[in-house]
């Protein structure tokens, strides 16, 4: 790494703890004996801190070195297919894992083909909750003892706690979204 870009880094880095601990500039130099203009300078990425000057302000800042030091990857919000997972059963039906993420998340977002006459497996009962929205085509939601038609632009809801199924009944394929929490599948 280039020494400029280390020097901007630990600046900014300094800074963004300062104004997390809502102090000024000042503030900061009379708890590190340093000037305010320094401060200034090393926060701009313009002077390099000592070893011992660096370790005075991560502790002043109330954190460690190796927090100080630890890059955090932003957190991912956007996903495209390139990233998405398929899964084809036997009679072609697809469901797709749009956040590849999701089983560590609290929400499993799904994008499922029902082809024609086709059902997904039985589910258990379990903890839960699952919500789905039909974008194409139409469904039979099986829930308990209760069966639902669900059409394209309509969306179901429920908790898991009874026996239930997707099945699609007619010659069209259908696409919906499902979400389920906490991650089941």
């Amino acid at each position: 790494m280039e020494a400029d870009y280390i020097n901007k880094m630990i600046g900014s880095r300094i800074k963004d703890l300062r104004n997390q601990n809502g102090l000024t500039q000042q503030e900061l130099a009379d708890r590190t004996e340093l000037t305010k203009g320094y401060i200034s300078q090393l926060e701009h990425g313009i002077v390099a801190p000592s070893v011992i000057t660096l370790l005075d302000l991560i502790e002043c800042l109330g954190t460690t070195p190796a927090a100080f030091f630890q890059e955090t990857q932003e957190e991912q919000v956007v996903f495209s297919d390139e990233g998405f997972f398929e899964k084809l059963d036997e009679n072609g039906n697809s469901i797709q894992w749009i956040v590849p993420t999701a089983q560590k998340n609290r929400m499993e977002p799904l994008l499922v083909r029902l082809n024609p006459h086709q059902q997904l497996a039985k589910d258990s009962p379990h903890e839960g909750e699952e919500f789905g929205f039909v974008t194409a085509g139409r469904i039979r939601l099986h829930l308990g003892e209760r069966t639902y038609i669900v059409k394209a632009g309509e969306s179901f809801y429920y908790t898991a706690d009874k026996p239930h199924y997707i099945e699609n009944t007619t010659a069209q394929p259908a696409r919906f979204i499902w979400v389920s929490t906490p991650p089941s599948f």
